[in-house]
């Protein structure tokens, strides 16, 4: 087997059409196209027939994380326009606490045009419920390219509802068009909550209520953790092995009642990445945890230079106890997990997800769980004209082999 750090990112290449990159969403949630990728079988169907494709007692795992309106466009004077990209708070740091904030808050940004702005506040009035007030974008620091911007607003309205008014949708870079209204709620699952990401866990984009209430009532546990998408999703690989790359960081919450119920679960099925990552993520991070009991990050190549010591159930076990002991509610950490080739399965005997570019972190992770098979995979599927990426079809990929032991 390959040495992790030595894979080379030419080797998961393949060539994508600019005609398969899907630019706006299927005209029905459910009415998408579904790949059946059943061990070494693939098959074809729609999504809204997922439920028939499921083994039985399957759990499936959902990121209900919702995205926040994270563009926001300023204009100068001049008329030249400066674009903020919000990418995390950093005062309040924690995510709820930020978009709750009445009056102002901080947070770390991209500033796009960054050399058109020199010291003075980008202002803009916003008109919320009838109320008239300016919206102040002030500039504190830069750091390695990112800005710590200070926003402050004359308003008793939260910060969220300002950011509802203010930002746009941020839709993928390889979407080349302009936002239009449909975007708000399309761009969106229908079970997102709690607001945090820049980018969709787009997975979950095919599912509708019905669907989800399908699932429930043919005995599929439907549970939610929440990892909020940064905007280092879309972060190409640029080096050729995969020892110099620096995997993005993204924050997760998982609660007390998830763990139990992930305890009782028979089989997992993630929906989209964002999903697995904090799954398996959770496991590395129990180990952590058990040496360090401050530990809220799991790094990237763990996977790969700690033995794993614990099995599944004994890593959650350990949280479930530290939560209980430490009369907490939820876990909250860090991960910038990476999945390639070579990673062993803690949690998962599942996955579905869309179709991801060529030499992402994301072809990986899927060549980790289904092989070398993925080729045959994304070949069947640029065959049969799937659509590809944010907005494109799905797939439901279920190998044989994979069957972590409890």
């Amino acid at each position: 087997m390959t040495d992790p750090k030595h894979i080379s990112i030419n080797d998961y290449h393949y060539e994508l059409p600019e005609s398969n990159i899907a630019l706006f969403p299927s005209q029905e949630r459910g009415n998408s196209n579904l790949l059946l990728a059943i061990g070494d079988n693939l098959a074809h169907t729609r999504f809204l027939n997922l439920n028939q494709h499921l083994p039985p007692d399957s759990s499936l795992i959902f990121n209900n994380t919702k995205v926040i309106r994270a563009r926001i466009i300023f204009f100068k004077p001049t008329g030249a326009s400066i674009e903020l990209f919000l990418l995390e708070p950093h005062l309040p740091a924690e995510y709820q606490q930020n978009f709750e904030s009445i009056g102002s808050c901080e947070w770390t940004c991209l500033v796009g045009k960054a050399k058109k702005w020199k010291n003075e506040p980008l202002r803009m009035m916003l008109t919320i419920d009838e109320e008239s007030f300016e919206l102040r974008a002030e500039r504190l620091e830069t750091i390695d390219g990112k800005y710590r911007i200070r926003f402050e607003w004359n308003s008793s309205k939260s910060f969220a509802e300002v950011l509802d008014f203010a930002g746009k949708i941020p839709l993928p870079p390889y979407i080349h068009r302009e936002v239009n209204s449909d975007d708000a709620n399309r761009y969106q699952t229908v079970y997102s909550r709690l607001e945090g990401s820049v980018a969709a866990p787009t997975a979950g984009l095919h599912f509708t209520q019905a669907i989800l209430d399908e699932l429930k009532a043919n005995q599929h546990p439907l549970l939610e953790l929440t990892l909020h998408v940064g905007i280092g999703t879309f972060k190409p690989v640029s080096s050729e092995q995969m020892a110099d790359h620096n995997m993005h960081t993204e924050h997760f919450v998982v609660t007390a009642n998830f763990l139990q119920n992930l305890r009782s679960s028979k089989r997992n099925i993630a929906v989209g990445t964002t999903s697995l990552r904090t799954l398996e993520s959770i496991y590395w991070l129990s180990l952590q945890m058990q040496q360090d009991p401050n530990c809220r990050y799991v790094p990237q190549w763990i996977a790969y230079e700690q033995k794993a010591k614990l099995s599944p159930l004994e890593a959650l076990d350990f949280l479930i106890d530290y939560l209980d002991k430490h009369q907490l509610k939820q876990l909250e950490a860090s991960t910038s997990i990476l999945i390639v080739p070579g990673y062993q399965f803690q949690f998962i005997h599942g996955l579905i997800t869309n179709f991801h570019l060529p030499k992402s972190t994301l072809i990986l992770l899927v060549a980790a769980l289904v092989g070398e098979h993925w080729r045959k995979i994304y070949d069947y599927a640029l065959k049969n004209n799937f659509r590809f990426l944010s907005y494109g079809d799905s797939s439901l990929l279920l190998p044989h082999n994979l069957n972590p032991t409890p």
